[in-house]
């Protein structure tokens, strides 16, 4: 039985962070290692040959050969939350960062064997998910005016672009293999679910239709052809709610459309898969379940 402070859902210093890979050929589940402590969100590198996560504020890459973590040195970027991903070239990653003027949320690049990061988006709060395949752009969920919409921006940094402006919390934007689509959540429809629309907000389209799921974050499989998401049934929390310490499903389902098939269920939510963590083949994806410490 998992206990946790009902007064502070987002209470997290007792959990302990177990990550996995799961193999959709195989329909396995592996244990690749155990943590007493916050890990979230994997990204897989480029290579194949380790993870990214975040932990404590600062990122770390995981060697899935040796099981060796090593810190990506990153100055003065040292509250970076769960919202990162690796360039298309895999030297780089975007981080969303808490800086130290205000707290919020803003992106930043730096180089993946570490060095000083650059401020992307003046603006805050900014939320990273996405990195176009050509590597020009980022895109990103912003709360801006009270509203939280989806927004692109120049890899290189420059003028945001608004994509989205439904009521509602709209997340989680992430670019195609093609660069020519960007899938996001949207709650515009009452329950939270997956939507999809043209790179320049075009053609917003809504892909899944659960009536007992709040659907969050589709990541695009490198291949293109599917979608793996995280799924909380309803009335588990509120629609616009991706919290902690909740029993949800991780969620597989074809890039064109189509029902999808529960593949994994675990305790987790927020942290578990907030960002794009494919193996290169496309035969795997890395995710954290967790459990909570007794104390």
């Amino acid at each position: 039985m998992q206990i946790i402070d009902k007064s502070n859902p987002w209470y997290r210093d007792n959990d302990e962070s177990i990550l996995e890979i799961y193999d959709i050929e195989k329909k396995t589940r592996e244990v690749i290692y155990e943590f007493d402590y916050l890990i979230e969100a994997p990204n897989w590198s480029k290579d194949g040959k380790y993870l990214t996560y975040n932990s404590g504020g600062k990122i770390y890459k995981f060697d899935l050969a040796t099981k060796e973590i090593e810190e990506v040195f990153s100055s003065f970027v040292t509250n970076c939350n769960n919202d990162h991903v690796l360039s298309p070239d895999g030297n780089d990653i975007a981080v969303s960062h808490g800086t130290k003027e205000d707290g919020k949320s803003r992106i930043y690049t730096l180089p993946l064997t570490g060095g000083v990061p650059r401020l992307i988006t003046p603006l805050a709060p900014s939320y990273l998910h996405g990195w176009s395949p050509d590597g020009k752009m980022l895109t990103y969920c912003g709360e801006r005016n009270g509203e939280y919409d989806i927004y692109a921006i120049p890899a290189e940094g420059g003028e945001e672009i608004r994509l989205t402006d439904a009521l509602g919390l709209d997340d989680g934007p992430e670019y195609d293999p093609t660069g020519n689509y960007i899938w996001f959540n949207s709650v515009r429809t009452g329950l939270m679910q997956a939507w999809r629309m043209k790179k320049d907000g075009s053609e917003q389209t809504q892909m899944t239709f659960d009536e007992e799921w709040n659907t969050w974050f589709p990541h695009i499989s490198p291949d293109g052809k599917k979608i793996v998401l995280i799924a909380y049934k309803k009335g588990d929390l509120k629609p616009n709610e991706h919290l902690p310490h909740k029993n949800v499903e991780l969620r597989l389902m074809p890039a064109e459309g189509g029902e999808a098939e529960t593949v994994v269920k675990l305790f987790g939510g927020q942290g578990t898969i907030n960002v794009n963590s494919w193996s290169p083949d496309s035969k795997k994806f890395a995710f954290v379940s967790y459990r909570i410490r007794k104390s």
